[in-house]
C-alpha cells in the first residue's frame, strides 16, 4: 500500500517541489546525514569473464566508484578518512556507510559479513547502502543483509538503467528486466529498502521510452530512485564510441524539463536520491555542462517552478491506494 502525501505538504519535503533523501533523512535522523563512499575490494560478472570483460559500455575503470576510497585501505581506515574529509567542511554526525565501487555482493557470503559488519557497527554510520547488481543477490547473501537490517537499515542499490530489451543489450548490462523484479521483490520479501538507478538519455531512446522506465519503477514497491543524466567519460566504451560517431546528447533545458516530467509521473511517497550526475572533470567527455551540478539542480528547481508541477502530479493511483 503506498502512503499518500498530499502535494500541498512542502513541509513534508522541507519545501522543495519533489521528496529528496535529504527531506527523509532530516526527518528520520533529525538532522543532515553525509554519505560516505567506500570500495569493499570487489569486482564484478561482467568484468571477470563470468558474463563479460569489458563491463557495462558507461562504467568507468573504477566501476563507477570514483570518488570511493581506496581499496587498499580496511574498511575502518577507509571510513575514518571520509568522515575526517567531510569534517574538515562541515560539522555534521551522522553517516551512510555506502559501498559504491563495482558489484558490492560479488563475493563469498563471509567476506561480505566481514566488511558490512565492520561498517555498520560504526557508531557514527546510521545506515548501511550497498550498491549491486539484480544477479548478484544469492539466498545466502539476501540473508545476511536481513539479519544486518534487523542491527541497522540497509538500503541495497540496484542499477537498472533502462527496461527496454534493446538498450539494455547496447549498453551490454548482463541481466534481464525478469531478473531485476526477482532481485526486487526478494528484497522487498525481507523487507530491505530499493533504490533503483536509471540513466536518462541513453542513446537511441525515445523520451517516451524513458519515461516507460521511470513509470515503470514507479509502480514497483521500491524505497527510492536516482536519475542519472548520461554522461560520456574518456575510459569507457562508450566513450570511445562517442569519439569516432559522435551522437546526440540531451541539452541541459532538454534535461530538466524531462527531469520534470519524471518527477511528475512518480509516486509522491518515493524518495529522489539523485537528479543529475557529474562523472569525474580529468575523464569527462561529454555533456560538459553535466559538470555545473549545482546549476543543472537549481534549474529543475526552477522549471519545477515555472510548469507549476510537483512530484507525483501526474501519477495515476489506483482506486484502492486513493482510497487508503
Amino acid at each position: 500500500m503506498k502512503t499518500l502525501i498530499s502535494s500541498e505538504n512542502t513541509d513534508f519535503w522541507n519545501g522543495r517541489r519533489y521528496y529528496s533523501v535529504d527531506s527523509y533523512l532530516k526527518q528520520t535522523y533529525g538532522e543532515k546525514v553525509y554519505r560516505l563512499a567506500l570500495n569493499g575490494g570487489m569486482t564484478c560478472p561482467n568484468r571477470d569473464g563470468t558474463l563479460g570483460t569489458g563491463g557495462c559500455i558507461f562504467c568507468s575503470a573504477a566501476g563507477s566508484g570514483d570518488f570511493a576510497q581506496q581499496r587498499e585501505k580496511s574498511i575502518a581506515a577507509q571510513l575514518a578518512a571520509a568522515k575526517e574529509q567531510i569534517r574538515s567542511k562541515r560539522n555534521c554526525r551522522k553517516f551512510i556507510a555506502y559501498f559504491q565501487a563495482y558489484t558490492n555482493t560479488y563475493a563469498p557470503t563471509g567476506y561480505l559479513r566481514q566488511i558490512f559488519t565492520e561498517a555498520i557497527m560504526d557508531s557514527d554510520v546510521v545506515i548501511l547502502s550497498v550498491a549491486t547488481r539484480p544477479d548478484c543477490l544469492s539466498p545466502e547473501i539476501l540473508n545476511l543483509l536481513a539479519e544486518l537490517n534487523r542491527i541497522k537499515p540497509v538500503w541495497i542499490e540496484l542499477g537498472l538503467q533502462t527496461i527496454h530489451p534493446q538498450t539494455s543489450r547496447f549498453i551490454r548490462s548482463g541481466f534481464t528486466l525478469a531478473c531485476f523484479h526477482e532481485a526486487v521483490a526478494a528484497l522487498s520479501q525481507r523487507h530491505i529498502p530499493v533504490i533503483v538507478h536509471v540513466i536518462l538519455g541513453l542513446p537511441g531512446e525515445s523520451r517516451e521510452q524513458m519515461l516507460e522506465t521511470v513509470r515503470h519503477v514507479g509502480d514497483l514497491n521500491v524505497f527510492g530512485i536516482k536519475l542519472q543524466l548520461l554522461h560520456i567519460l574518456s575510459d569507457t566504451d562508450l566513450g570511445a564510441i562517442y569519439r569516432e560517431n559522435p551522437f546526440r546528447l540531451l541539452t541541459q533545458d532538454e534535461y530538466c524539463e524531462l527531469v520534470t516530467d519524471c518527477l511528475e509521473r512518480l509516486p509522491k511517497e518515493i524518495t529522489i536520491h539523485r537528479l543529475t550526475g557529474d562523472g569525474p572533470k580529468n575523464l569527462l567527455i561529454a555533456p560538459l555542462w553535466s559538470s555545473a551540478k549545482r546549476s543543472v539542480l537549481n534549474q529543475i528547481e526552477q522549471t519545477l517552478k515555472k510548469r507549476d508541477t510537483w512530484q507525483g502530479k501526474h501519477y495515476e493511483y489506483t482506486e484502492f491506494e486513493q482510497k487508503t
